[in-house]
């Protein structure tokens, strides 16, 4: 499904590893619009995470924002995104994908803190976050995301688009304007 070409503000949730970054990264680039990580809202140097109510506030003035591409689940943060979006993109990948990435990811990046965490959080595998994020994910996050993308849910009057594969991404990016070279 390819995305009307007006859009200002889009969602971009899945699973850990299910590639919401680099989605979301490459999306904006050809939408030339602004690219907001949660997770570096959330993360503070050393993985110390954000007080709540500074999060929930850095996540209002984000999503108050005339034009964004945001990535990143953190369904509490939700009914402030959701009233400000504009499409709502659910990368829906298996689990087995998801975990290769994640271990993928880390191995790649280990010691070194990528450019959608905060800063001074070098990237880190462990065991609850690849049991209790990864794993469980497809039973605790991805009902939500479901919802997200029924004709009744809270994004029903938003633009919903469900990736169930790494090609379905490409085809979808394929279809979005690529972005011009400047003179």
């Amino acid at each position: 499904m390819k995305l009307p070409s007006d859009l200002q503000r889009i969602m971009v949730v899945g699973g850990s590893g299910a590639g919401k970054s680099t989605f979301a990264a490459a999306l904006a680039r050809r939408l030339r619009l602004p690219v907001i990580h949660m997770d570096a809202l959330f993360w503070r140097p050393g993985w110390i995470m954000a007080p709540e109510a500074e999060f929930l506030q850095s996540v209002r003035i984000e999503a108050d924002r005339e034009r964004w591409v945001m990535d990143g689940n953190y369904s509490r943060t939700w009914p402030d995104r959701l009233t400000r979006a504009d499409a709502v993109i659910f990368l829906d990948m298996p689990t087995w994908l998801r975990c290769w990435r994640v271990l993928g990811r880390y191995w790649q990046n280990r010691g070194r803190t990528r450019p959608d965490l905060g800063a001074g959080c070098p990237e880190k595998l462990d065991l609850d976050f690849l049991f209790n994020w990864v794993l469980r994910y497809r039973w605790r996050g991805r009902p939500k995301a479901l919802n997200l993308m029924t004709a009744d849910g809270p994004a029903a009057t938003l633009h919903r688009v469900r990736l169930r594969s790494p090609r379905a991404v490409q085809r979808f990016l394929a279809e979005v304007a690529q972005p011009q070279d400047s003179q």
